[in-house]
């Protein structure tokens, strides 16, 4: 068998498994927004200190040393979250949590947070769009035609092992003239769960939490 033989059963291999299992996207795809951000349009491909994709805007001009102040709406869900067995309603409850806590925190460092809106300040909206997991990508030993088509297999059945994944959104606005001049979409990977079946905890999805608050104090230290 020749090179472009193999390579051609390779990509056929990959394909096949996408089709029946699908492939993950890095990013927030236009189908996962929330509808919680009001325009989207103006999105664009971004990546951060850590090296990880997002979705961004920021108006030119936009510094947080210009505001002299922070009024950080407590994190919520959006759209309203439905517990399963899966995700239950005290690891929502834990992930909000731990996810407005760390993210106050770092903001903090930074800039006064203020108890509500104030004259010279900015807004910030944040809102977890989900909580869930997706199928580990292949590895490059999966690739071989026969293992390709067993790892879909097994994607199916629910056996293949999975990462779970926290969808983001975030919003910042100037009070004074009530513009938006930052937005985020970001889809943030945490620790990986055995199957389709196993319950997400919110140690799953930690890892991802942290590496965002990571990001954003080295995007506000800039």
């Amino acid at each position: 068998m020749n090179v472009t033989t193999t390579l051609s059963l390779k990509a056929g291999a990959i394909l096949l498994v996408c089709a029946l299992a699908g492939c993950s996207s890095k990013v927030t795809e236009t189908k996962q927004y929330s509808g919680f951000i009001a325009d989207y349009s103006n999105l664009a491909p971004a990546k951060t200190a850590s090296g990880q994709e997002v979705l961004r805007w920021v108006a030119p001009d936009f510094r947080l040393s210009n505001y002299k102040s922070l009024y950080f709406a407590p994190v919520i869900y959006y759209p309203k979250p439905m517990p399963n067995k899966r995700v239950t309603e005290q690891t929502l409850e834990q992930v909000r949590l731990y996810t407005d806590q760390r993210l106050r925190s770092a903001l903090g460092a930074h800039i006064r947070i203020a108890s509500q809106p104030e004259p010279g300040g900015l807004i910030l909206k944040t809102a977890i769009a989900a909580v869930s997991a997706e199928n580990k990508d292949l590895r490059f030993y999966e690739v071989l035609p026969v293992t390709a088509v067993v790892a879909g297999t097994m994607a199916l059945s629910g056996q293949r092992s999975q990462n779970a994944t926290l969808f983001l959104e975030a919003e910042a606005i100037d009070v004074s003239t009530n513009e938006t001049v930052a937005k985020v979409v970001r889809k943030g990977y945490g620790g990986s769960i055995s199957n389709s079946n196993a319950p997400i905890t919110q140690a799953d999805v930690k890892g991802a939490i942290d590496v965002m608050i990571s990001d954003v104090t080295a995007y506000v230290s800039n």
